[in-house]
């Protein structure tokens, strides 16, 4: 058995036990999530509107999202902080204000922004960790709304509150919600990561098991690509 066959089966393994480590960790609070009480109501015809969230690296949400019906494109990125320090190599030391985010296109006549907040606060990421994100350590890891107009701030507010009060975490969410003063995308080696390589250890036991659990979770909501 060659090097690179032994890598994949060690990863399909792993893929495996993380996954369902991750359906036990899920299985109690986040699969009891409510609809938002609080939404932008569907559009009436087709259109692009966008959402940019951050919560963690941003792989794993890019990842999510481009499997949630009617998103259209995800684009891993940098928001929180000025367009001088929007890079990979400045954004790890966390002194830039900058989060990993993602800004996702879709299509409001087929998804809702609060089901997007639904699936980001289910599936995407734990909400509860302060200024990390599993293994990730650093602001630049910090859960984050960036909220484009007031209705997206009306919603994000509303859905953490109504979470909050139902006690939905076991812990307090530390999920920010700061408006949207720009987005840089990342670097073209960011872009579309998962995708390319999707036996990397990192991506298996961190980012696959998301997937994973938005197709058993979020079955109406959930597209193969």
């Amino acid at each position: 058995m060659n090097r690179r066959s032994t890598a994949v089966i060690l990863a399909i393994l792993g893929f495996a036990v993380a996954t369902t480590l991750a359906g036990f960790a899920t299985s109690t609070v986040a699969e009891s999530l409510p609809d938002p009480a609080v939404d932008i109501p569907l559009a009436k015809t087709d259109g692009v509107e966008t959402a940019v969230l951050a919560g963690g690296w941003f792989w794993g949400i890019e990842g999510v999202f481009e499997h949630v019906k009617g998103v259209t494109r995800v684009v891993p990125g940098y928001a929180g902080g000025t367009a001088d320090t929007a890079s990979y190599h400045q954004v790890s030391t966390g002194r830039t204000g900058h989060a990993e985010s993602v800004r996702i296109s879709y299509d409001p006549a087929r998804v809702s922004y609060g089901q997007l907040l639904k699936v980001f606060f289910s599936v995407a990421h734990d909400p509860t960790e302060l200024n990390r994100q599993g293994p990730d350590t650093g602001t630049q890891y910090r859960s984050a709304i960036f909220y484009a107009n007031d209705d997206q701030k009306r919603v994000a507010d509303a859905y953490i509150a109504q979470l909050q009060a139902a006690h939905a975490f076991p812990r307090p969410i530390a999920t920010q919600v700061t408006p949207l003063e720009g987005f840089y995308d990342a670097e073209t080696y960011h872009q579309g990561y998962l995708v390319r390589h999707p036996t990397q250890p990192y991506i298996v036991i961190n980012d696959l098991p998301k997937i994973a659990n938005l197709q058993r979770q979020f079955p109406d909501l959930y597209i193969d690509k």
